[in-house]
This record gives structure tokens, sequence and C-alpha cells, in this order.
């Protein structure tokens, strides 16, 4: 066993129903909060009136901020600049991925007096100090488990653009309400993305090179209730309570295991790509993940690792989404039924091909050279990347 260390996860209140409660949770951390939404969804599902009459009640002030597409650094920083100085105590943030980041780093930016620009990864040259407003995440869509993480995404998107993080290990919510009834609502072809972003989160943390036993149990157990939710969530079962539930809940774990694993090449091509071009984080994820699963597997088998940890790894994987009981001499097999079923699941799902997003051959040397390995359990070329990525124009 490898040593290996497990970051904080936040307060977890879990169930239907829960989101109701919320504003106790707020009353216990201020008595001014500023709700990170999208534009309009929490007022079609009528969970904008019942949030505010729970507020009221509790004679919480609120203030409030919308947020259309993914967060930029300048959205960041535009809402501090307008909230910095009216007295905010709690930022809530309820909404899909996007919109739990943007409060995450909204938290964290309200406590500081420059721009966001100057703590992202890659970008700034700043270490920030980890001190934030108290926050609460509270997603509506099963995909980003940004309710987990301790890092939140900003985008700039352009020839010159990227996806880049700001970290710190407080940044991790301090509680995530996770309640399955907002998640009814979710339309079919976001909660397709948002689905097979969180498997792709799974999936990749399990055969992560930094992969641990805890982390090994928390994404086969994420996967095992996402199996057979996925499809039916995005088909015939969109309104079953259960079934949304089983996808948070591996939304959920998939937020825990990526900040505890690393994740591979998929999410080392969802940064350039998604800094070029204008595309869905869950799109890049749920189109890539069958090409990488195919090329990681057909590399480890060309490398003659019958017994390496992640070929079979990915088999006990393959045997688990195909309803079959994992047998050690049939790894290979296994691998295949691995690729199978995820090739089936982009399909049914119809899940995007990239060139719908104006991303051409003459792109993939860009975005290759971009890319990174990350965790992935095998180490792939420039090229091998640029085949991969070719898979799914």
């Amino acid at each position: 066993m490898n040593p290996f260390a497990f970051s904080g996860i936040p307060g977890i209140v879990f169930g239907p129903g829960e989101f109701r409660r919320v504003h106790r949770t707020i009353k216990e951390m201020g008595d001014h909060v500023l709700v990170v939404t999208g534009v309009s969804s929490l007022e079609r599902s009528g969970k904008w009136d019942e949030l505010g009459g729970g507020l009221e009640k509790e004679s919480i002030r609120c203030s409030r901020v919308t947020l259309q597409g993914e967060p930029s650094p300048d959205f960041v920083d535009d809402t501090v600049s307008r909230f910095r100085d009216r007295g905010i105590q709690v930022v809530l943030a309820v909404g899909g991925g996007s919109v739990v980041d943007a409060g995450k780093a909204i938290s964290a930016m309200l406590t500081q007096e420059t721009s966001v620009y100057e703590f992202l990864e890659g970008i700034g040259n700043r270490t920030h100090n980890g001190e934030r407003l108290p926050f609460v995440a509270v997603p509506t869509t099963s995909g980003t488990g940004s309710e987990a993480t301790k890092n939140a995404v900003l985008s700039k998107v352009g020839p010159h653009g990227f996806k880049k993080s700001i970290r710190h290990d407080r940044f991790v919510p301090d509680v995530a309400v996770i309640d399955p009834e907002l998640m009814l609502s979710c339309p079919p072809e976001v909660s397709a993305a948002c689905g097979m972003d969180a498997f792709t989160q799974l999936l990749e943390s399990y055969v992560s090179t930094q992969a641990s036993p805890f982390t090994d149990a928390m994404a086969y157990s994420g996967i095992s209730f996402l199996k057979d939710s996925l499809i039916p969530v995005c088909t015939t079962e969109g309104e079953s309570i259960e079934k949304r539930a089983a996808m948070a809940y591996a939304s959920l774990v998939s937020g825990m295991t990526l900040a505890n694993a690393g994740l591979g090449v998929v999410h080392g091509l969802a940064s350039p790509i998604g800094g070029l071009f204008s595309i869905p984080h869950g799109v890049v994820c749920g189109t890539l993940v069958g090409a990488e699963t195919r090329v990681n597997i057909e590399k480890l088998r060309k490398q003659e690792q019958d017994g390496h940890t992640a070929l079979t790894k990915y088999a006990k994987v393959g045997a688990l989404v195909s309803g079959r009981e994992f047998r050690e001499e049939e790894v290979h097999p296994c691998c295949d039924l691995l690729i199978e079923r995820i090739d089936g699941w982009i399909e049914a799902l119809a899940i995007p091909r990239l060139s719908r997003y104006g991303i051409r051959a003459s792109d993939l040397d860009t975005i290759a050279r971009s890319a990174g390995n990350k965790n992935n359990p095998v180490a792939l070329s420039v090229d091998e990347i640029k085949d991969l990525v070719s898979m799914r124009l």
C-alpha cells in the first residue's frame, strides 16, 4: 500500500426535502447571505420563493447574483467589487457545478483586497491564505462534485483562453446540502453531460496513480450507484427520486475522489479545450471518456502488464457495469465489456462530438500540446493524445 493523504470533506446533509431547511443552516452562520444562482431555473421550479420564505422567517437579509454559463475571473471580481462592503456574512450557491464554483470563489475573494487573477494556478503568482466567508453549496445537477472539492474552476474562452483553478484546503464548503428533489427538473441533455462527467471522475480517480484504499472504495461505490441510474434519469425516469438520489450520491462521491486521488487525461484535455472553445465541461468529459479508456487499456496491454493494477481495475469496473461477477482470469474480456458499455452510454445519451463546437483537425496539435496526463494510469504521448481526441471529432 502506497502512502496517501485524505483531505477534508464538507458537512453533508443528504436527502429529499433537505433544501427546505437550508435557511436554518444559514442562520447558524450569519444574518446576511449572498445567494449565487443560475438565471431562472429556481424561479421556474418554485424553489426561489421557498428559499426566500425560509430566509425571511429567520430574519436573514438576502442579496443575490446570477450566473449564466461558466464563471469567469471577471465575473468573480465584479461580484466581489459589488458586495465587498455590504456586510455579507455567508455565501450560498444553489445551482450546477458552475454556480457552486462561482460561489466558492466569491466566498474566498470577499476576504481579499485584490483580483482573483492573482491566485489562479498558472496565471497569478500569489498563494491564497485560505480565509473565506462561510460557504454552503447546494447542487442542482449531478456532475462535477464541486460541493465536495477544495477548488473552483474559472474560465476565459478565446484564442488565449484558459480554465484554471483557485485552490486551498480551506475552500471545501462548510456544508453541502444534496437534495435530489432539486434535480428532478434537470433537462435530459444536461443530466446526460453531468452524469458522464461524474462517471469520468469516478473512473479516472479509481485508476489514478494516486488512488488509495479510501478513494478506491468510494469510487467503486459511486459507480455502483450510477450504473443503473444514468440512462434512466436522462430518458424514461427523469422524475424518479430514487434514480436522482443515486446520481446525486455518485456525483458527491466523485468530488471526494477527484480531490484526493486526482484525475486523468480527459481532465487534462478539458482545460485547454474549455479555454479555447465554448463547450460545456460535461460534454468534453462525456465525449472523450470512451476514447480515453480504450487508449489506456490498449497501451497497458501492449506493455504486457496483464497484472497491472489499473488494468485489473478497469476490468472490475467492466464487470460491475455489466452486471457480472469479476474473475481474475477474465481481465481482458471485462476490459472489453467496459469499453463497450461506455460507448453504448455515449450513443444512447447522444453526447455530441467535438466538431459540433467548432473543433477541427487543425486544432488537435494545439490542444494535445496544452494537455496533461495528470494522474493517468499510463503516460500518453502528444501523438497518442491527438489520436484520442480525433476519435471524437
